[in-house]
């Protein structure tokens, strides 16, 4: 009797409308970053160490693409963060993404040369030193 119960308010929640909110394991207060590595040559890279952490460049973590090159990260407070991927010898410049609860966030990370690196820090950073 008392299963039987149960069965039937499942069942009504779920023709209510309900679908979604017994379908979706993401809370309300948190969100998902997603995305794919791309490399030099424009293709996934399989296993890339993809690296994030808060804006404020606290608690950083480390995780693999898989095989197509694709990462997911759930549960993430709502803030900025900051990613980069790496593999085959090759890394993706800083990129700073803002994740939102509920939200899931989308973003490809494409390695470049060190040297190509180099060469938009330069071009973007000044450096002035106070006297």
């Amino acid at each position: 009797m008392k299963s039987a119960l149960i069965v039937s308010v499942f069942l009504m929640v779920a023709l209510l409308g309900g679908q979604r909110l017994l379908a979706d394991p993401q809370s309300s207060e948190s969100g998902v970053l997603t995305g794919v590595v791309i490399g030099p040559d424009d293709k996934p890279v399989a296993h890339a160490l993809v690296t994030y952490q808060s804006g404020g460049g606290s608690a950083p973590h480390v995780m693999h693409a898989d095989a197509k090159g694709h990462f997911s990260i759930p549960k993430l407070r709502s803030d900025n963060y900051e990613l980069r991927a790496s593999g085959r010898g090759v890394l993706s410049p800083w990129k700073n993404i803002a994740v939102r609860s509920g939200r899931t966030k989308a973003v490809t990370l494409r390695l470049v040369y060190a040297k190509q690196i180099l060469q938009e820090y330069k071009a973007t950073r000044t450096y002035e030193p106070k006297n």
